[in-house]
């Protein structure tokens, strides 16, 4: 173990979408204020550091990601001076602070492009990726959006097609010119110097695209972009010696963090950028898409864990703001029970975990009509995909009219639940589902097997229980997870039956003590059990201690 681990190694990452999150000015959208407001609730929770979805202003096409200067706030979410201010509370409450950086295009209302768009000879023509049609005024290519339609959009000022891999309103922007990837760099150095601690790049991989802008392969697929192979739009081979550039800046400033968001991610093409000289870590969304299975889920941290680097850390994430809510994918129903073996797999496993706002108190999905759909993903492929609106709804904080987010009516609605389902009511019932989080948040800081351990699966019935070891040299957890509303007993054997084990933590209140009969621990339904090694005793066999 080394002597010092940073901060994103050994802390927890809680992510904001800052629309969703409170409202401070009575406009029904969140703000930075909203956030500074709840810091204090922030370090009660425990976690160490928040990524905060983009801020920057926005014409909000795509609700934020769409940018017109990336070296600034959006009025709805408030100033500069606000996010100073933030930045400044938050590291007082030993809070760091992750920006959103979208690199791999812009808003077509930034300067850039609308200068771009004048003529071909403009100087900031060559920033955004143009090509000529073909005969017949065709597309370049047969490049697809991810968001629908050609990935081609013409501009008659210069007879030339711009390409996007969102919504046309998003050009991409040309990472081959040099000029461009100065200005990115510029835009880390402002954040670093304004004390900002990390960054989330967006679709990061998408960056750069093939020179030759040569045609995708077809593949079988529902939709025209599922039916291409997507070789030439995203990992390419100049995106390396990109990112070690980004890293040599960000380094140059102390205890900084970069994670990546892979475009269109698989397990070796995400794995391999997660290197000393490139990314500190990069998302492995597998979680976000498995639906309740002990087998598919330990599998995905086996395969994550085999493709990294020896020497690199995984990170690992439930939820976020692009995908179903795993409160409402996994069917929990109004109980938490699952949610709760959820929550210890996400803080026990080997990596920095990620947490979506309202995963802690278990935020459901809100249902919304077609005319209610904002996403304009959603309202274009509605009902086949019904957008993102459903995982972005207001944060819960307490029974108030539209709970405690704001005194104005909210950008979208709030889950009706929130009466029962909120902060503040889950505060003061220890059996909560938050009190569960803050519990393992405190445990898995307190324990360095938790924080920094290998980890080593020791058994799992198909679908129904997972256990698994975190060891450190000097210290041992054994974690066991069963996903099965009924019991399940883990079987001990060898070495690890002659270990005095105590109970660290359960699920089950009823649960007293950790007794081990005939090499097998029984399990209720849903339990989650903790067990650390007390090496001052050993048992027998039959689980009794020796005299």
């Amino acid at each position: 173990m080394p002597l010092h681990n940073p901060w994103w190694k050994t802390g927890i990452i809680y992510q904001i979408y800052p629309r969703s999150f409170a409202d401070s000015n009575h406009d029904g959208i969140g703000d930075l204020n909203g956030i500074c407001s709840h810091l204090d609730y922030l370090a009660w929770l425990g976690v160490d550091a928040i990524w905060i979805s983009p801020i920057y202003p926005s014409p909000n096409i795509d609700f934020g990601y769409d940018i017109v200067d990336h070296c600034a706030i959006d009025p709805l979410f408030g100033t500069l001076q606000d996010f100073d201010v933030l930045v400044s509370e938050a590291h007082a409450r030993n809070i760091h602070i992750i920006m959103d950086l979208v690199l791999a295009h812009t808003s077509d209302q930034h300067p850039w492009f609308q200068q771009a768009r004048l003529c071909r000879s403009n100087p900031y023509h060559d920033y955004y990726i143009w090509a000529d049609p073909k005969p017949g005024h065709r597309p370049p290519n047969n490049w697809q959006s991810i968001m629908g339609g050609k990935y081609w959009q013409y501009e008659p000022n210069c007879q030339q097609f711009f390409g996007h891999m969102f919504y046309h309103q998003q050009p991409d922007l040309n990472w081959h010119n040099p000029e461009v990837k100065l200005e990115m760099l510029n835009i880390f150095r402002f954040w670093l110097d304004r004390g900002v601690d990390g960054f989330r790049l967006d679709v990061f991989s998408s960056y750069f695209k093939d020179l030759q802008l040569r045609n995708q392969p077809f593949i079988l697929g529902r939709r025209p972009f599922e039916m291409q192979q997507h070789i030439h739009d995203h990992n390419q081979p100049e995106l390396e010696d990109a990112l070690r550039s980004i890293r040599q800046l960000v380094d140059q400033y102390p205890d900084r963090y970069l994670v990546g968001e892979p475009f269109l991610p698989n397990i070796q093409s995400s794995a391999r950028y997660v290197q000393p000289d490139m990314l500190h870590a990069a998302f492995h969304l597998k979680f976000t898409e498995l639906p309740w299975n002990a087998t598919r889920m330990l599998a995905s941290v086996q395969a994550w864990e085999r493709a990294l680097h020896p020497d690199a850390w995984p990170c690992h994430v439930l939820n976020n703001h692009d995908v179903m809510r795993s409160s409402s994918r996994f069917h929990s129903g109004q109980k938490d029970d699952r949610l709760k073996v959820a929550a210890a797999l996400l803080l026990t496993l080997r990596g920095t975990p990620y947490l979506y706002y309202g995963e802690e108190i278990g935020q459901r999905d809100i249902q919304l009509s077609r005319k209610q759909i904002l996403d304009p993903v959603g309202r274009r492929y509605w009902p086949i995909f019904r957008g993102r609106d459903f995982a972005r709804a207001p944060m819960q904080w307490n029974t108030d009219r539209f709970s405690g987010f704001s005194t104005a009516t909210p950008w979208l609605p709030v889950h009706p639940d929130y009466t029962i389902r909120n902060v503040q009511a889950h505060q003061s019932d220890p059996s909560s589902l938050l009190n569960w989080y803050r519990q393992l948040i405190a445990l898995r800081r307190e324990y360095p097997a938790l924080h920094g351990g290998i980890f080593q699966p020791i058994s799992y019935e198909p679908r129904h229980l997972l256990a698994y070891l975190r060891q450190t040299n000097t210290q041992t957890i054994l974690v066991a997870l069963n996903y099965s509303r009924r019991p399940v007993n883990l079987f001990l054997g060898g070495e690890l039956l002659r270990m005095n084990w105590k109970l660290l933590v359960s699920s089950n209140q009823a649960r007293a003590d950790a007794k081990i009969i005939s090499g097998k621990l029984k399990l209720a339904g849903y339990e989650v059990i903790l067990l650390i090694e007390d090496p001052g005793n050993l048992t027998d066999p039959n689980g009794e201690n020796p005299d």
